[in-house]
């Protein structure tokens, strides 16, 4: 069995390879880790002997196939605690994010599954990750953020990427959950501003939020009729 702190580095490099659409850089890893270059480069030495990267020195470092599937496998667990916390526990979501870091390293897959089943077999997390599938599959997205979808057409919350506790507070207080409806308004490229209001005919008319075009990127939509 893999040691957390392998898992947490295949987890992170499998978040940080989609971001950067490729490889990701030595600097990089060090930086999302917190650690000093130098320990990073050990650790991703230690995974290529493992079979579970290929590094290069100048180009930096990739999953191996057996390296991804154990990325997804982790993503799995710390997915479905987040929700089962959530849902079973009752533990508000900006408070999850934490404690399934420390859950996910040490859940056994039996509990896992039971809870999976008991949860209904969801397809995302509270923030609207999408939850990998036993085999390793994950939904494919093409979803927009409220920075770049239309404007003046209902939209709906899909995912927030940002997990910071103050920020889901804030996410809280705005009503913008995944779920919920939106429209934005208008976007201000001098001003990087990004006004939103919500998209039910109910709610209509009420007071619109201004994001900035920063907060915006952090929440993905899909158009809905």
């Amino acid at each position: 069995m893999a040691s957390s702190t392998v898992e947490n580095y295949l987890k992170r490099l499998y978040q940080e390879e989609r971001a950067a659409a490729g490889m990701v850089t030595m600097g990089r890893l060090a930086a999302v880790m917190g650690v000093v270059p130098g320990t990073a480069t050990a650790m991703v030495k230690a995974l290529a002997d493992s079979g579970l990267v290929e590094y290069s020195p100048r180009a930096g470092v990739q999953l191996t196939p057996a390296g991804n599937q154990l990325a997804l496998h982790v993503l799995r667990r710390h997915r479905l605690v987040e929700l089962f916390l959530v849902r079973v526990v009752g533990l508000d979501w900006s408070e999850v994010h934490d404690e399934a870091e420390e859950l996910e390293h040490v859940i056994s897959d039996k509990l896992l599954e039971r809870m999976d089943a008991l949860l209904g077999h969801p397809k995302a997390d509270p923030h609207g990750d999408p939850i990998p599938t036993p085999a390793g599959d994950v939904a494919p997205s093409d979803d927009q953020s409220l920075a770049t979808c239309a404007l003046q057409q209902p939209v709906e919350v899909t995912r927030v990427l940002d997990q910071e506790p103050h920020f889901l507070q804030f996410v809280n207080q705005c009503g913008l959950t995944p779920g919920a409806r939106w429209r934005v308004l208008e976007r201000n490229a001098q001003a990087e501003s990004v006004v939103v209001e919500r998209g039910s005919e109910r709610e209509r008319g009420s007071v619109p939020v201004m994001l900035s075009l920063a907060a915006a990127g952090k929440f993905l939509v899909k158009g809905v009729g």
